[in-house]
């Protein structure tokens, strides 16, 4: 019978990156509570920013998606849903905004998360929406040349309710125990999560959800203003990797956790520190509109609308940005992508060499 003996976790192998990882992102937990409590007004705009980017990319990872017009509207509720992919990115938001708002109130239990996961599907009319899968299930991948293969076989539906409610059980107790770093536990409860594959449908989305609502009641609020999700999506092979490696031996309590929350824990620094290097950038009030334009665009893995920009730097006025964006296209060290409510910026050729 599968285990989940969380207090196992006592003897894992912590080597010196894992340690190294574990204390960097200690040390900027405390950091952003100063910041928090220093900068109040930039955060509500970051927040904003950080929830249109987790909302596209978790459900991009699926392969949910719609213009970047549409994702924006329907973050901000603007308009409803008029296909698939619109509804279940409304849902997305809808949980999403429930875990920031209200991660306090929700409890790591079965039927909190099939509560999540029927929300997941508010907008469909999907007859497994919050309910445990009633068939077997596979986890699949594609190669370059489109051939598919079985790459992880999850848990029987009929152990689902079981195993979930063990799962939940253990990692409650972990946590009142207060033994092991919740940093070294939740991803380990994420890829338990994963190798259950509790749900028909919805089951990566969720789990980065949850990875969200734990590390929320754990302390570590990052994910409210740096986009976690969007972290996973730059580099989701490495990530799949990382879930293959630790999957395996899994039903036969044999798997390795390392591997996985090697990958999780450096997801999660990365996040702390783009948002040091958010605040460090509006505290730096010695750079020009122009430069600091411009490190924003050397920070981003995308070309930003002035509407993005405008998030990212709060203490710069729109006149402002528009005056620093012209500059700097006149001195050829950006280039504009698009037109009308379309524009976006990136650096020149010349600049990104």
């Amino acid at each position: 019978m599968k285990e989940f003996n969380y207090q196992k976790l006592e003897k894992l192998s912590i080597t010196h990156d894992l340690l190294n990882m574990l204390t960097k992102i200690h040390e900027y937990k405390g950091k952003q509570e100063l910041y928090i409590t220093t900068k109040p007004e930039i955060l509500s705009k970051l927040t904003d920013l950080a929830l249109i980017q987790s909302t596209e990319a978790s459900n991009k990872i699926e392969g949910i998606a719609t213009t970047d017009g549409r994702l924006k509207q329907i973050v901000e509720e603007k308009v409803k849903p008029r296909n698939r992919d619109e509804e279940e990115i409304a849902g997305y938001r809808d949980v999403l905004k429930l875990i920031h708002d209200s991660y306090e109130y929700i409890n790591i239990v079965p039927n909190d998360i099939l509560t999540l996961h029927k929300n997941l599907y508010n907008y469909s009319a999907k007859s497994y929406k919050g309910k445990f899968k009633i068939g077997d299930n596979v986890i699949t991948e594609k190669d370059a040349d489109g051939n598919e293969r079985v790459r992880f076989v999850p848990a029987p539906a009929y152990l689902t309710p079981e195993l979930v409610d063990e799962l939940c059980r253990q990692y409650n107790l972990a946590v009142q125990k207060s033994e092991i770093d919740p940093l070294l536990l939740i991803p380990c409860f994420i890829l338990d999560f994963l190798s259950i594959h509790p749900f028909s449908d919805g089951n990566g989305r969720m789990s980065r959800l949850l990875t969200l609502l734990l590390l929320y009641k754990s302390g570590y609020l990052v994910g409210k203003y740096i986009s976690i999700e969007m972290l996973v999506e730059k580099s989701k092979q490495t990530y799949y990797e990382a879930l293959q490696a630790s999957s395996v031996g899994w039903l036969e309590n044999e798997q390795d956790y390392t591997p996985f929350v090697r990958y999780l824990l450096g997801i999660i620094l990365r996040t702390y520190e783009e948002f040091s290097e958010r605040f460090e950038v509006v505290i730096n009030r010695d750079a020009t509109p122009a430069e600091m334009l411009i490190e924003e665009l050397e920070r981003s893995f995308e070309p930003l609308s002035r509407a993005d920009l405008e998030i990212l730097l709060p203490v710069i006025s729109r006149r402002t940005i528009e005056r620093a964006l012209i500059e700097l296209q006149l001195e050829k060290k950006i280039e504009k992508i698009g037109q009308g409510r379309a524009t976006k910026y990136q650096l020149s050729s010349r600049l990104k060499s």
